[in-house]
């Protein structure tokens, strides 16, 4: 059996280490995590030959550089996490390449709330890697009910499950302001083409956004109260302020420093991306109604 450590032991990565010890009786959670039952250290858990990582977006640079010289150099990553850098805009493959060696790091994305896979239900995935015998690798290890797909369009896949977060956060106003179905698929569809013209720009697949990483976890993450984005984005709608809104969360809502991060990084390479900025200025306090009636105008 494979020794699989999952660092986080939030939402996600709980129900990453019990997915994955389905099939791998070693399969074990840091931190806050366990081993079957039972507790382990963080330096215990990065000892082994196949580390998750389920860990915030920003603090994950910090992260690496305490902790990283404990892991092994020939250590499998699977990053599970979604998101940007906002401090730097760097994508997730480029803080981890900067640490550790990119043929050995792996990307998970697809449509996969924590709360089903810990239920057993049935779900697809996708494993991302520049190496695809290690997106080979990975795959078997989940549990039959998670059917994985692999694929070599790292920045493709990490797009899609940073940038799916914000148009997420426009899925939950939408919900929060009463606008009914005919807007709720509007924005699907336009936040699907924001999505893949600003991976495109970075080189991304096209089929990466029409498929599970891209349209699958756009369509679940927008459209579901399971969503701590689109929930960030309902609350938003009613009134309530960002800093009420994510006490009230408890988790981390990567769509909103991703919100600021896509911004600052289609303004550097002239991409048009409407729907990102207004997320973003409504982030940073504009009325919904009129970030609306903003996106309403004709170009």
């Amino acid at each position: 059996m494979a020794n699989i450590a999952v660092i986080g032991a939030g939402a996600w990565g709980s129900a990453l280490n019990y997915a994955l010890g389905v099939k791998n009786t070693s399969a074990n959670a840091s931190a806050t995590g366990r081993k079957n039952s039972e507790l382990i250290s963080l330096d215990d858990a990065l000892k082994s030959e196949y580390i998750v990582f389920a860990i915030a977006t920003q603090s994950t640079r910090e992260f690496l550089k305490k902790n990283s010289s404990k892991i092994s150099k020939n250590a499998k990553i699977l990053v599970a996490q979604k998101g940007i850098e906002t401090s730097t805009g760097a994508f997730l493959h480029e803080i981890f390449s900067e640490f550790f060696d990119s043929k050995n790091l792996a990307f998970l994305s697809g449509p996969s709330f924590a709360s089903e896979v810990e239920k057993n239900l049935p779900c697809a995935v996708v494993v991302s890697a520049f190496d695809e015998s290690l997106s080979k690798q990975w795959a078997e290890f989940f549990p039959p009910f998670m059917k994985s797909y692999e694929s070599s369009d790292v920045i493709g896949t990490e797009i899609c499950g940073a940038y799916k977060n914000v148009i997420a956060i426009a899925g939950g106003i939408c919900d929060g302001m009463g606008l009914g179905n005919n807007a709720r698929a509007s924005l699907m569809a336009r936040g699907l083409v924001e999505m893949a013209r600003f991976g495109q720009a970075f080189g991304a697949k096209i089929e990466s956004f029409l498929g599970l990483s891209g349209a699958g976890d756009l369509f679940l993450s927008a459209s579901s109260e399971l969503s701590r984005n689109f929930r960030v984005g309902k609350m938003l709608a009613k009134g309530a302020d960002l800093a009420t809104i994510l006490e009230h969360l408890g988790e981390v809502a990567e769509g909103v420093p991703t919100a600021h991060a896509v911004v600052n990084i289609s303004t550097k390479n002239d991409i048009y991306t409407p729907i990102a900025n207004q997320i973003s200025q409504v982030i940073n306090g504009k009325d919904v109604r009129q970030a609306l009636a903003d996106l309403l105008k004709k170009n």
